[in-house]
């Protein structure tokens, strides 16, 4: 027996914490033991009923484990092998890794960096490790360090603090925005030359604006993204990663034309397995592993569920780290 976080729907939905066996598990290639998993936006979405993410019932929450293959059918992996899942789908559609265990597909699985452990690796989880994948497309875009500043909302976030820290460890001057003025020294710690009022983008404004950004990470979508766009300095680009504000994107595409800028869209669900390996060994080289104990609260998996309202209502900094077993 193991204790997981089921979502039901008979017919009124429910989220627990209860003990399950392996009967329970799905079908899969490898088990693995779940040391450590995590809370993101989308898990918060799930658990919280506010969105329709889940898409199979019962379902057992957390679209991130990391943790020890127990048992494989598969020749590329070994029982004790330290293994790290990011999405495919899980927690949405597979049951997931908000549990003790968690039994997946073995083409799904990246070989956990040694620099980090399990509880680290969930500190970066899905949330950074899509940071990690915007700075990659911005690297291929041709930003460098010295172009410019490079925005960053939603930056207290799990993307946006992991994004902070990645960016400013490379040599970026990073501005932050935020709607948590009490958070500035956190931004600062992480990395932050500068902090701005997300309220000075999160209103509509004019389709093309000021130049002053060489580059951007995005995780709230809407007016945002648009205004972020529309400050971009000539040839610039946004990774946009996230849809907090809203999925509309009320822009023109003045600056598109007029400045030859670019809007790279980043998916972290369904990236192909090269992309993954190279953003988790980017990760093991680029991320100051100290500063994730400043992104990183840990909460046992029995507090999750109010974990997941807390993100949800906008009262979480940083990462959650959920202990899920030994």
């Amino acid at each position: 027996m193991f204790d997981a976080l089921v979502l039901e729907k008979n017919p009124d939905f429910g989220a627990t914490v209860r003990a399950v066996d392996d009967s329970f598990l799905p079908e899969g290639d490898v088990t693995v033991a779940i040391e450590y998993s995590t809370l993101n936006y989308k898990d918060g979405l799930a658990i919280t009923n506010r969105s329709p993410v889940v898409r199979s019932w019962p379902m057992v929450a957390g679209i991130d484990g990391a943790g020890s293959v127990v048992e494989s059918s598969s020749p590329d992996w070994q029982a004790g092998d330290r293994v790290v899942l990011n999405g495919f789908g899980v927690g949405e559609t597979h049951k997931g890794c908000l549990a003790g265990k968690a039994r997946l597909k073995s083409q799904w699985l990246v070989r956990r960096p040694d620099v980090f452990d399990a509880r680290q690796a969930m500190a970066i989880g899905t949330a950074g490790y899509t940071a990690m994948l915007c700075v990659l497309a911005l690297e291929r875009h041709g930003l460098r360090p010295g172009q410019g500043e490079v925005l960053v909302t939603g930056a207290t976030g799990g993307v946006g603090s992991v994004a902070i820290a990645l960016l400013a460890r490379l040599g970026h001057q990073v501005v932050a925005a935020t709607g948590k003025a009490g958070e500035a020294d956190y931004l600062h710690a992480l990395g932050a030359s500068g902090v701005i009022d997300r309220g000075e983008l999160s209103a509509p404004g004019k389709p093309l604006q000021k130049e002053r950004w060489a580059g951007a990470v995005d995780a709230v979508g809407s007016h945002t993204l648009a205004n972020a766009c529309a400050q971009l300095r000539y040839g610039g680009a946004v990774a946009a990663c996230g849809l907090a504000q809203g999925l509309d994107f009320p822009a023109s595409v003045a600056p598109f034309i007029l400045r030859g800028i670019s809007l790279l869209g980043i998916d972290s669900v369904m990236a192909p397995m090269a992309l993954r390996q190279q953003a988790w060994a980017r990760l093991a080289t680029d991320l100051d592993p100290r500063l994730l104990e400043t992104i990183t609260t840990e909460i046992p998996l029995g507090g999750a569920i109010e974990a997941a309202h807390k993100l949800m209502a906008g009262q979480v900094r940083g990462r959650i780290v959920v202990k899920t077993g030994g």
